[in-house]
This record gives structure tokens, C-alpha cells and sequence, in this order.
């Protein structure tokens, strides 16, 4: 796919379910040239966004994503880190150490392998932009939630620590916190 010469490159993991679908579906709306790494495409995208299979959890997946976004648009100009494993909720006495680190895995350590990749990506731009999707779980928690809870507090940490670390690049860092977000089923829903 072309882009124009002054299109901004946005890529968004986790974006084709979800909370990232619709992301997916705003930034295209909006102008920008749309990449969605997903570990598979849970719903149609529209012609306008690129789709690459991409388990975040596996940092080689990330960098041959990100080299082939390179070598097709040159440069990469916004990274949403949205993909999460979000409907996990396991009793701390049942949750195995592998259920715990699988959480991580995906939610903080994808986000920060990602994270280095744009940088690397984004070298010699004058404008760039890491929004980082964490949730109100990572400080208002329920029982059960540990491993999410906490991969969200690290990537609110992570998010800050960024931020200042980039203060000397045009690369602004920034974390959404939302709560329970219904991208689906509304009729569902009760008034």
C-alpha cells in the first residue's frame, strides 16, 4: 500500500479486536496509515489497514514486524501498546508461576520490546508518540487479579520512566488507564 509523503505511520498491537480494533478503525478514519500486530485477526479491518501476525509475547515476532514496517514505510511515527491478556482472573493460591509470567509476557514486556523497537524505528523523526493502554486495574484492584494488575502498574511505571528517558527526543510517552470498556454486545446492555 502507498502512503502519502507527510502520512504518519501508526502501529497498534492487539488491533483487530477489542479496544484495539476500534483504535484501529479511529486512526484510519483520522488519516494516519494503520499497521495492526495481532496474534490473529479477530475482526475484519478495512482496506486501508495493514495486518501482521505478531504474538508480542516472543520478541523475535516483534522485531520482523517492525523491520517489515520499516522496509515498507520507512519510519514509524506512533505505537499504541494495546495488546493485553485482560480476561484473566485466577485465585493468587491457584495461579501458577507460568500463568503469572505468560500475563507479563504479553502485557509489560511486549510493551517494552515494542517500546525499544519504535525508538529504533523512529530514529531521525521530528515527531513521535508511545501510548501505552494500562487500565484502572493497575491501582483500584479486585481479588484475583494479580497478574494483570500488577503487568499494569509496570507498564504505568515503564510509561513515566519513558517519558523522562525521552525527554531529549521529539518521542512524547503517555499511558490511558480505562476501566471496563464495552466494544461489543451493546444491545446487551441494560439502561
Amino acid at each position: 500500500m502507498e502512503t502519502s509523503i507527510n502520512q504518519k505511520i501508526c502501529v497498534i498491537t492487539g488491533g483487530t479486536g477489542g479496544i484495539g480494533y476500534y483504535l484501529s478503525a479511529g486512526f484510519d478514519e483520522a488519516g494516519y496509515k494503520v499497521v495492526a500486530l495481532d496474534k490473529e485477526q479477530h475482526q475484519p479491518l478495512t482496506d486501508g489497514i495493514d495486518f501482521i501476525k505478531t504474538d508480542v509475547s516472543r520478541q523475535e515476532d516483534i522485531k520482523r514486524a517492525f523491520r517489515q514496517i520499516a522496509g515498507r514505510y520507512g519510519a514509524v511515527h506512533v505505537l499504541i501498546n494495546n495488546a493485553a491478556v485482560s480476561a484473566f482472573s485466577k485465585p493468587v493460591s491457584a495461579i501458577s508461576v507460568e500463568e503469572f509470567e505468560a500475563v507479563i509476557a504479553v502485557n509489560l514486556r511486549g510493551s517494552f520490546i515494542c517500546a525499544k523497537e519504535f525508538i529504533e524505528a523512529n530514529s531521525g523523526q521530528d515527531y513521535g508518540r508511545i501510548i501505552n493502554i494500562a487500565s484502572t486495574r493497575w491501582n483500584q484492584n479486585e481479588a484475583d487479579w494479580e497478574a494483570y494488575g500488577a503487568s499494569k502498574g509496570g507498564l504505568v511505571s515503564l510509561t513515566s520512566t519513558l517519558a523522562v528517558s525521552l525527554s531529549d527526543r521529539p518521542i512524547t510517552v503517555n499511558a490511558v488507564s480505562p476501566g471496563w470498556i464495552q466494544t461489543e454486545g451493546y444491545g446487551e446492555l441494560s439502561a
